[in-house]
């Protein structure tokens, strides 16, 4: 692997939190991104928090492992935690650029960058008013708590990268005036329509069957229970839906548990991503109920399959997905509804909206838009968009 060049090339720094080893929007997002970033010509350097320290080259850039505690009852996110060492590190990467994913526990990395004259950014890739509620914070003051933590972020760092204007509606009404919105990709070459396995669907369902898909981390943040609970609800209906839960987290058991009687298939994690585009592309509708998306990748990679997506109106999904897909408000009988409106719609236009709304993100001008953030021109020639 090759370094950035030498005339104009920067070394751009990530810092990120709560990334799984194994799967993930952000990790899906910062692998994506480096990717981009050294195809331009820049120097992608990423620290995340894992078991052990670690070192390595990816044909996404370079990867440190810092050792980090496990946060109790995430289900595997671990932080990176000791501001000295994490300076020590910095200080030694000597980034040109900062770009930082956590707008918690790093959030002091801003006042870092600044006394290093290195220009930085956060990427918001939640709602910080929407996790207050997940928390449990009372209604009145999550909006208070927000915007005091959200002021002190914009404060921190030279701009706040959102990727859709719902994200961004944080910061503006506070007044932030160094806010930027940068829409995310997908991989329109691995999902697509012709990834359909008829085996695989025959697995799960019967040709008479309407197969439901939920294709994310099982944790209390993505409300998987409302996929359960909305197959129980179209069961009761008369309609015959199977749903296949796609991934592991927290909740697996508990969900299990709900799902008694149901026909519900745990599928665990799928490390193959070819399975999950055959998966998403076989699925009749897929399901994404999670209320604090900001910008929800594996709903757009069902859109890119040929596969409508039912989401959450509370969220930022209803922005992204378009009138490829549904907006219900998050209650089972909600999202029943929804899939029995989509699934009335000719199947061949539905999926053709599907695939038409994922082909307005790609990767190339997510990558494009994060270097015009860091004031990076490409040091060298890109594949177009």
């Amino acid at each position: 692997m090759t370094g950035p060049d030498s005339a104009g090339g920067l070394r751009i720094v990530r810092l990120a939190n709560f990334v799984t080893a194994r799967s993930g929007g952000l990790r899906t997002a910062l692998r994506h991104l480096g990717e981009g970033y050294l195809a331009a010509g820049h120097e992608p350097v990423l620290v995340v928090p894992g078991r052990r320290d670690g070192d390595e080259r990816h044909p996404w850039g370079r990867v440190v492992t810092l050792a980090g505690p496990e946060l109790p009852g995430s289900g595997g996110y671990r932080l990176l935690t000791g501001r000295r060492r994490l300076s020590r590190l910095l200080a030694e990467l000597a980034p040109d650029r900062l770009e930082v994913s956590d707008r918690f526990t790093l959030r002091w990395t801003g006042g870092w960058a600044r006394a290093h004259a290195v220009p930085a950014v956060m990427v918001s890739h939640e709602s910080l008013t929407g996790l207050l509620g997940q928390w449990g914070v009372p209604d009145g003051l999550r909006r208070p708590i927000a915007d005091r933590l959200n002021r002190r972020t914009a404060r921190s760092y030279d701009r706040i990268v959102c990727t859709t204007r719902w994200a961004a509606e944080e910061f503006t009404r506070i007044g932030a005036g160094n806010v930027e919105q940068v829409p995310l990709g997908v991989d329109l070459d691995t999902f697509g329509p012709d990834r359909v396995d008829p085996g695989l669907r025959a697995r799960y369902a019967d040709p008479a069957e309407l197969l439901l898909v939920h294709c994310a981390r099982l944790s209390a943040e993505k409300r998987p229970e409302l996929a359960v609970d909305a197959l129980a609800a179209l069961r009761r209906a008369g309609v015959p839906a199977v749903l296949v839960m796609a991934g592991d987290g927290p909740m697996r058991a508990a969900l299990v548990r709900r799902a008694a009687g149901l026909p519900v298939h745990f599928t665990g994690f799928l490390p193959d991503r070819l399975t999950v585009a055959g998966l998403l592309a076989s699925a009749d509708v897929v399901l994404a109920p999670g209320p604090v998306e900001t910008f929800g990748l594996a709903g757009l990679e069902a859109l890119a399959s040929g596969t409508p997506v039912v989401v959450n109106s509370a969220s930022a999904l209803p922005e992204v997905v378009g009138p490829a897909g549904l907006a219900a408000y998050g209650s089972p009988d909600a999202i029943a509804a929804a899939v029995t409106r989509l699934t009335a719609r000719p199947e061949a236009e539905r999926r053709r909206a599907a695939r038409a709304r994922a082909e307005e993100f790609g990767w190339p001008a997510a990558v494009a838009g994060f270097l015009r953030v860091h004031d990076a021109q490409p040091a060298r020639p890109t594949a177009p968009a």
